[in-house]
């Protein structure tokens, strides 16, 4: 006869930080079925164990940023961040996915989703099957396939708009009271039916890959406020803004609509927060208004990024220094082995180095004191002595000559990194007071998308190795750390089930060796649909991620288990 009681598997002898943020302790975790049933010391007898002893264990990672709205259709594997000790995601950011929708609108969000979040649009034509017209039929299509993690959508401002006002909102017309109350009824019913909450963005850089801007980028207050109040009416629900804040003399006014947004909805909202190169002190004043707004009671919060923010510059890529030049783009759709030998050539490097002067790209990516080799392992905050203008300098060599042998190297696979935000300074101190801010929360590494231009799904990884591991100045305490990526991060989006080792709570568990965590070096991957690639970070020192009671991945290898579920979101639940 089956024991009820007998645990189906102990994570035996691993120092604990359980989320709360305060001191680890050596323990042992009790798993029955989907939840941790024990913590303390466990006799022998379960069905399986995992030998922890000098590791750490940590609840799974909530990466409440990321873009799996098409991956989620064709991919069992919500890689990479479940590679990275993920195991719940939030989709649907920044205003853009894939439902509701009627037919003849699929083109254009699939335009939207490649211009904004740069996935192939070939690789979402083949990819998605369009199961769907209405947001609770995408949340059924989702549930079709079984996942290694758990995922949350969100209801997408752009396909809403479109749904309901068709051609007008890709003619940026202002919606209607009887458009208003269309979307308003229509994020309730998503809310009802188990949509975690509703994205929306309001930057003038999102645009669709034929470069018009998104259909909501006009959109008044009054529209955002009806769909807001349809969360209110479903009593659920979290708002996501995607804000500019480049007009230092709009930042107080767009600010000012979000406090409004919450005053009247009672919902929670996060907002993006970077420090602009242009700007780069913009980012206090917007700390400072989060904490005027969170002592006057509303739940405000700023999204930030652990590191800076940038691009990756490769000849695999979307980018390089010389993607823009006419002899670059000759050759760009050849082999790499191929383009590699060609640009050994003498002759077509000096072409090319004449060309990269005169191309509105080369100009902008020619800022070599802001460009530097990434390395490996990566290097994301290398200071200003290792740009390819201080290399240049000191080998007494043309900067651009340097970047392209740079490009080079490693048969061609070697990368650039620029960061266009959180590096005015060349030093991390702006994330880091970002990080230590209490009204901040972990989020924007955008999972899923721009997947040839960045690799910002390793962030939980970058977390724990960089500001816990000693290289970040100051150093953060790991179970710190390890709070503002789990309890922190669930509890914005409204998740009460998960984020914390404790008894009754879901059993989402992390077993990880602090002495070999890793995020990787970013690698070109030919895997998605229609044999696009996208660059995906390995990283090392993940013994163990467990979803839902069950080893999802074992020494960094899958175990083929796919325990996932979409996570429906129960009304009231959501984080104040």
């Amino acid at each position: 006869m089956h024991d009820e009681q007998a645990l189906d598997l102990v994570i035996r002898g691993g120092l604990l930080m359980d989320g709360h943020g305060g001191a680890p302790r050596v323990a042992d975790i009790g798993v029955r079925g989907a939840l941790i049933a024990e913590i303390g010391d466990i006799a022998p007898g379960a069905a399986a164990e995992i030998d922890a002893r000098g590791k750490i264990v940590t609840p799974g990672f909530v990466d409440i940023h990321t873009h799996y709205d098409g991956q989620i259709i064709w991919n069992s594997r919500l890689a990479p961040s479940s590679w990275h000790g993920v195991t719940t995601v939030v989709m649907g950011n920044c205003g853009v996915g894939f439902a509701p929708v009627r037919a003849a609108d699929r083109g254009n969000l699939i335009e939207l989703m490649e211009g904004v979040e740069d996935i192939p649009g070939i690789a979402l034509h083949e990819g998605l099957d369009w199961a769907w017209e209405t947001f609770p039929d995408f949340l059924r299509a989702t549930e079709r396939i079984e996942h290694d993690i758990d995922f949350c959508a969100q209801l997408p401002h752009a396909a809403l708009r479109v749904y309901v006002m068709g051609e007008r909102a890709l003619r940026l017309e202002m919606a209607t009271p009887e458009d208003i109350a269309r979307m308003r009824s229509l994020a309730a019913e998503a809310m009802r039916h188990g949509a975690i909450g509703f994205s929306t963005s309001r930057s003038i850089n999102h645009r669709s890959v034929t470069g018009d801007p998104m259909p909501l980028l006009r959109a008044a207050e009054e529209e955002l406020t009806g769909i807001a109040m349809g969360l209110a009416d479903a009593g659920g629900g979290v708002l996501e803004i995607i804000i500019d804040f480049d007009d230092p003399d709009m930042l107080e006014a767009e600010f000012g609509m979000m406090r409004r947004l919450v005053e009247k909805s009672g919902r929670p909202l996060s907002f993006s927060l970077m420090q602009k190169h242009g700007n780069k002190d913009g980012w206090r004043r917007l700390l400072a208004l989060t904490a005027q707004a969170a002592a006057d009671g509303l739940p405000i919060r700023a999204q930030v990024a652990p590191r800076g923010v940038g691009v990756l510059l490769g000849l695999q890529g979307s980018r390089n220094v010389f993607s823009d030049c006419a002899s670059y783009k000759a050759i760009a759709q050849l082999a790499l082995d191929e383009r590699v030998r060609r640009m050994r050539d003498p002759a077509l490097r000096a072409q090319l180095l004449r060309e990269s002067q005169d191309t509105p790209l080369g100009k902008r990516l020619n800022e070599f004191d802001n460009i530097f080799p990434l390395g490996n392992p990566p290097c994301y905050d290398p200071g200003p002595e290792r740009s390819i203008a201080a290399l240049a300098r000191r080998a007494d060599a043309d900067p651009a000559e340097l970047a392209y042998d740079c490009l080079l190297e490693e048969d061609g696979k070697a990368l650039l990194f620029s960061p266009f935000a959180n590096y005015a300074d060349q030093n991390l101190d702006a994330c880091a007071q970002m990080l230590a801010d209490p009204n901040t929360v972990i989020g924007l590494g955008d999972g899923g998308a721009h997947v040839a231009l960045i690799s910002d799904a390793s962030f939980p990884t970058f977390l724990l190795k960089h500001w816990g591991g000693g290289a970040g100045r100051p150093a953060f305490d790991l179970p710190w750390l390890v709070k503002r990526q789990t309890a922190d991060t669930a509890r914005a989006v409204g998740l009460h089930d998960r984020g914390v080792l404790e008894v009754g709570k879901k059993a989402d568990i992390n077993v990880i060796d602090p002495a070999t965590i890793d995020p990787g070096v970013p690698v070109m991957n030919m895997d998605l649909p229609a044999g696009k690639g996208r660059y995906l970070q390995k990283p090392s020192g993940y013994v163990a991620t467990i979803v839902s009671g069950v080893v999802v991945y074992r020494d960094a290898a899958a175990t083929g288990a796919l325990p996932g579920r979409l996570v429906r979101m129960a009304a009231e639940s959501a984080a104040a």
